[in-house]
Formats: C-alpha cells, sequence, structure tokens
C-alpha cells in the first residue's frame, strides 16, 4: 500500500498508509474522541480546515450509509486513523469509508500510533499539519505551515442564499454559521417552521421574516473572525427569544459583551460531563470546539452561567438576565452521541411560548 506522511509544524514527522483521496491537504489537527460516530464528524461543518484524529483504533467497520450525514459537501481535510477498515458489516452501509473518501477527495492515513499523536497536541496544542506524499521536503512544508493561517471558514461553509424548511409550528430564524443538519431535524421533529438564512444576514432582513425565535447554529473558526455576525447578535438580543449552540453560544457571548479565547487543544468527542448550576443535572454530552468564553468576561455583562464542563471547568452554557436568551456550548442535537440535552429544543419552544402568551414585557425581563 502507498505510504503517506503526517507532517507537522513542529517538525514532527508520522509515516503511515495512504487511504481516501490523493490531495495534498493542509490545516489544524486535532482529536476526537468519540468510539463511533465517523460519518458525522467528516461531514460536520464545524470541521472545516482541519485534519482530525481518531482516538478510537478501529475506524470503518460499519461504513458509509445515506442517512448519517450532517452537510452535504463535506469540508475536513484529513482524517487519521490507527486502523481502517476495508471492509465493513452493516445492513445500512453503502460504501466503505476509504471509497468515501476517495469519492469526495480527502486524504485519510492510518497505521501511525494516534496515540502518541494525541499526547503531542494535548501538551503542546493544537498544530498545523499537512498530509502529503513521501517526496515532499519536511523543513519547506514546515516554514509553509507556520506562515499559513486559516480564517473564513464559516464563510466556506454557511450557505449562500435562504431556505425554508417548512412546518406548521413556531417559525424559526436559524443562522447558518456552518450548520449540522442534526439541528434542523430536531427543530423539524417539533414541526416548526423553519428558514435557514446565511450568516451575514442581517438583523433587520432577519425581523422582517417575523420569526417567533431564532436559532444561532454552530461553525468552525475563531468567532471574532465574523465581526459581521456579532453585530446581527447583539442587534437581535431581546427582540426575540433566541437559542444558541457552539458557535452561535460564543458569538452571543461576545454580542453581549463578554470575550472568547482559544483552548489549548479544545474539545471534541462524545463523552463530555457538562453540570447545570441550576439544577444540578449532569449531562453527558457531545462537544466539538477549540474556542472557549473568558470566565473573567462575564462580570460586567447581563450574562449568567448556566452550565460548566466537569473535566476543565470551562463555561458551557449562558443565559441573559433580561432577555429571553440562552446558549450552550455543547450538541444537544448531538449526532453523533448522547442525547441527554436533546430537552434544550423543548426549553427553546416553550420559551417562545411564554413570550407569546405573556406579552412583549415578559420577552423583555426574562
Amino acid at each position: 500500500m502507498k505510504k503517506r506522511q503526517l507532517i507537522l509544524e513542529d517538525g514532527t514527522v508520522f509515516i503511515g498508509k495512504a487511504f481516501g483521496g490523493e490531495t495534498e491537504k493542509s490545516g489544524e489537527v486535532v482529536f476526537n474522541t468519540g468510539m463511533t460516530g465517523y460519518q458525522e464528524i467528516l461531514s460536520d461543518p464545524s470541521y472545516c480546515s482541519q485534519i482530525v484524529t481518531l482516538t478510537y483504533p478501529l475506524i470503518g467497520n460499519y461504513g458509509i450509509n445515506r442517512d448519517d450525514f450532517e452537510t452535504i459537501n463535506p469540508s475536513i481535510h484529513g482524517l487519521i486513523v490507527k486502523e481502517v477498515c476495508d471492509y465493513p458489516s452493516n445492513f445500512r452501509s453503502d460504501l466503505s469509508l476509504g471509497e468515501y473518501l476517495k469519492e469526495r477527495d480527502i486524504p485519510g492515513l492510518s497505521g501511525i500510533d494516534t496515540r502518541k499523536l494525541t499526547r503531542i497536541l494535548r501538551q503542546h496544542g493544537t498544530l498545523r499539519g499537512r498530509l502529503c506524499s513521501m517526496d515532499a521536503d519536511v523543513n519547506e512544508v514546515v516554514k509553509q505551515l507556520k506562515d499559513t493561517a486559516y480564517t473564513g471558514q464559516v464563510k466556506q461553509v454557511s450557505t449562500g442564499h435562504a431556505y425554508p424548511s417548512p412546518g406548521r409550528g413556531y417559525r424559526v430564524a436559524l443562522i447558518d454559521y456552518g450548520m449540522k443538519h442534526g439541528i434542523l431535524r430536531e427543530l423539524n421533529l417539533r414541526n416548526c417552521d423553519v428558514v435557514v438564512v446565511p450568516y451575514n444576514t442581517s438583523a433587520a432582513e432577519i425581523l422582517r421574516l417575523n420569526p417567533d425565535g431564532i436559532m444561532l447554529s454552530n461553525g468552525p473558526g475563531d468567532p471574532k473572525d465574523v465581526p459581521e455576525a456579532i453585530e446581527t447578535v447583539r442587534e437581535l438580543i431581546g427582540k426575540v427569544p433566541l437559542f444558541g449552540i457552539c458557535l452561535g453560544h460564543q458569538l452571543f457571548a461576545l454580542a453581549s459583551g463578554a470575550d472568547t479565547e482559544k483552548l489549548k487543544f479544545g474539545h471534541r468527542g462524545s463523552n463530555h460531563p457538562v453540570k447545570n448550576l441550576v439544577t444540578g443535572r449532569v449531562d453527558i454530552t457531545a462537544q466539538n470546539h477549540g474556542y472557549t468564553v473568558e470566565p473573567s468576561s462575564i462580570a460586567n455583562t447581563k450574562l449568567e452561567v448556566t452550565h460548566v464542563a466537569l473535566n476543565d471547568g470551562t463555561i458551557e452554557g449562558l443565559r441573559h438576565k433580561e432577555a429571553p436568551a440562552f446558549t450552550v456550548q455543547y450538541h444537544p442535537e448531538a449526532s453523533p452521541g448522547p442525547e441527554d440535552a436533546n430537552h434544550l429544543f423543548d426549553q427553546f419552544l416553550s420559551m417562545i411560548e411564554n413570550c407569546k402568551k405573556e406579552g412583549e414585557a415578559l420577552c423583555q425581563n426574562v
């Protein structure tokens, strides 16, 4: 089998077996601790411009099917595994992982020590890397990696135009910063009349849709790279009930006067415990983010922390003290992962219903 190398910006080189696409790709090298869900990971727009290392040793054993995609066009830059299964066994399987990556021209690397790579990323933090051929010059690649910055990911993955996903319930304007289809699915299951709009849609345009609620989706990259989105969210707070997830949570914090910072190696996986500070309940959650809300920046805002990560104490949920708005850093729609936090979609609809019943006064004093 053909060999391929991963070159990291610190000069570390891993040599393994090439599978999938032939294209050479660079990106931020991150790791995900989920045991399953590789299809959803591959198609999650939040992984735009990233090369994902899966820590579970055997990947691909149940193949790729038509139903579990989180977007139509994947934007991941590469996949690294310890061992790839070439002959999957599952009644839903349509093709193997390698075949799918080849179709989409996404490079894969197998046969390396993924535990060692994960330890490097945990010790030194997220590193840029490149999946390339064996004749690539390591020193030249390292120089290129150090000179590369990854920006503009939200623009790459957001929809280019508004479109409806009709229902007969509450109308929800879903701002697409890199939306997973799982979020749209959960709103559709609750009969919401959803209108998906691009990331740079103005507050005035959104309000012209006369929405009952606004959803801020997940997405890739640094939230500070999309200042127009921050301004839009700032103008929407207090006007309509609002629920944000992942990048949407970070944009909401910035719009409310708080700050964000980059985590050393991020949270990515399906097994992260989060505590609700109000109820004391602990949910096992699915997460995928490299940035977090800076705790001390909350003090001079109208925000209060509602959830924290039990692994490292980082902020996982916020609520506005005066406006009908709350957000979480994790993924209540899961896909992949546990569905412990799925009830947050019902909480969102209850907030909309309460505002409808009690009128504008409640919406401005929740």
